[in-house]
């Protein structure tokens, strides 16, 4: 039984795992480094323990400290969060050695779906459709040529073991091929501690989909309906919606219908995404989230579901007791990220309030937005009867909110939310460079 779990996280997610501890009446104890001493959730955590300096290498991605924290500390469980550590295999394993409880899927599901070469080897095992690309990680240059030829430019190299948009190099012509595949691989080596990179044809403007899952590793799995994540800058997603505004009810159900699939197959325990590109009609397998994802909130609200309380649940060993049936979506979500982008104190801070508006934050006045993390400073969540209601509504909350003392985005997600294009609900991943970039360009002018 989990009576109490060490958060090996910061920020929003470990005020949010926070939250869903008390609830539960769990205790809980955050791991923080020096740089998050005076953080909301070192405040609301029942304990609190130092596992290093302010760098990710010394602190929360330091693996020894965190577990002899959650020892010291007599804690059954770790939540590793969002990032991180929260994909890392070995920690997995690691934890799970130590006698404590992992709280997402088992190792050698992280394993597996960690290399991107090997999930897609299993979607395609599954029957879900793939883009073309490597059946195997790139070895040299020649190889990378012939790959390329055969499938067809533009081509996109990704680190096998990576995401986020590190370790990724889009190639549009032969001549290009070689240096971007030295600096796909550099990168990949330098986040995630290893070179390998492999290949997929690269489809310019597609819709980035995800599936919300959740599976008690006991033969139940349940989807919570999509999340449509194209609105993105430099592979970075900055808005969440759902459900999509282009998906028909026919794809939205095969779509549905195929991840379960995978994650039955893979006898996947917690929860996860099985993320897509969507182009044409069709619909195209990218990878797995092990994990929770920042922009879980949007189906939170739709379903009615409480993500974080399901993976303690599920990780505790309870077997769900819902049925899809049992699954009710319900309206429309909007998640909006506000990013800062400059370091910092927050001189003043105002969220907005009011009907159908949600906040997931850890900062508040005279806060510091730390170099050395995420510049994420919150969440803002809409959730209204429908798409009309909900971007007014989110264009309303982020008219409300006052940020001083660092450069943030706000202006931007304003520009994007009321856009015809993001109105309209037709546009691809590039709207950012549409909307912001050109905007900026001519105001420049």
């Amino acid at each position: 039984m989990i009576r109490s779990i060490l958060i090996a996280n910061r920020g929003e997610i470990a005020v949010r795992i926070i939250r869903a501890c008390r609830d539960l009446g769990l205790r809980s104890v955050l791991a923080y480094s020096t740089a998050d001493k005076l953080s909301l959730a070192y405040q609301l955590a029942d304990e609190a323990v130092c596992i290093g300096p302010p760098a990710t290498a010394q602190s929360y991605l330091n693996k020894k400290n965190i577990i002899a924290a959650a020892c010291l500390c007599r804690c059954d469980a770790i939540h590793p969060g969002v990032g991180f550590l929260s994909e890392n295999a070995d920690f997995a394993r690691e934890v799970e050695h130590a006698g404590l409880v992992f709280i997402g899927p088992r190792s050698e599901t992280i394993a597996l779906l960690g290399n991107k070469v090997a999930a897609r080897a299993t979607a395609l095992g599954c029957g879900l459709p793939i883009t073309p690309g490597s059946s195997e990680e790139i070895k040299d240059l020649d190889d990378a040529l012939a790959t390329a030829e055969s499938i067809g430019y533009p081509i996109i190299l990704k680190a096998a073991c990576g995401g986020g948009g590190r370790g990724m190099r889009i190639v549009f012509e032969k001549k290009a091929l070689a240096n971007a595949l030295q600096i796909a691989k550099k990168e990949a080596l330098a986040f995630f501690g290893d070179a390998s990179v492999h290949m997929e044809r690269y489809l310019q403007n597609p819709r980035h989909l995800e599936i919300q899952l959740l599976s008690d590793g006991q033969g139940t799995v349940l989807h919570l309906g999509e999340r449509d994540c194209s609105v993105q800058k430099n592979h970075q997603k900055l808005l969440e919606e759902s459900p999509s505004p282009i998906l028909t009810q026919e794809m939205r159900e095969r779509m549905c219908s195929d991840s379960v699939k995978l994650f039955q197959k893979l006898g996947y325990r917690g929860a996860g995404t099985v993320e897509y590109l969507v182009e044409g009609g069709h619909y195209y397998f990218m990878e797995v989230n092990a994990r929770l994802q920042v922009e879980h909130p949007v189906s939170e609200l739709v379903s009615g579901i409480d993500l974080v309380k399901a993976q303690i649940g599920i990780a505790s060993g309870k077997p769900l007791t819902l049925t899809q049936e049992d699954v009710r979506l319900s309206g429309y979500s909007l998640e909006c990220r506000i990013n800062g982008k400059s370091a910092g104190t927050i001189t003043k801070l105002n969220f907005p309030l009011g009907p159908h508006v949600r906040i997931d934050s850890h900062l508040v006045a005279n806060s510091v937005l730390s170099p050395y993390y995420d510049p994420l400073i919150a969440k803002i969540i809409v959730h209204c009867p429908d798409r009309d209601q909900g971007i007014a509504t989110m264009l309303r909350a982020l008219s409300e909110v006052v940020i001083e003392g660092i450069d943030t985005n706000l202006e931007e997600q304003k520009l994007l939310i009321g856009s015809i294009q993001f109105r309209s609900g037709r546009f691809g991943t590039d709207l950012y460079t549409k909307i912001c970039e050109t905007e900026e360009n001519t105001h420049g002018k």
